[in-house]
């Protein structure tokens, strides 16, 4: 997974291993992330601790982030599962050294 400041993402939340999965989209992953571990927003994520960046996709174009998004939302929770067990078997926090 390669990232830069000005990509789009869309990104997976976890509490912990194989706990509860949130996926969202922004174009400032490393400003969404410190909002998600500071608790700034109200929502899902708040509500569930969801505050390990545990996955990610970079995209040039916002449209295509926001497509694949709405694909994973759609999708089975397994098929989210395995996108991080792909990637990140330990489901390490991605951004812990922001």
């Amino acid at each position: 997974m390669s990232w830069t400041k000005k990509a789009y993402c869309t990104y997976l939340l976890a509490n912990r291993k194989n706990g509860t999965v949130y996926v969202g989209v922004s174009g400032n992953l490393s400003k969404r992330m410190l909002e998600h571990k500071n608790g700034t927003n109200e929502g899902f994520s708040k509500k569930y601790g969801l505050k390990k960046l545990v996955y990610f996709e970079s995209f040039e174009v916002v449209e295509n982030a926001i497509k694949r998004e709405k694909q994973l939302k759609a999708g089975k929770r397994a098929t989210k599962i395995q996108l991080i067990e792909n990637d990140n078997p330990n489901w390490d926090d991605l951004s812990a050294d922001w």
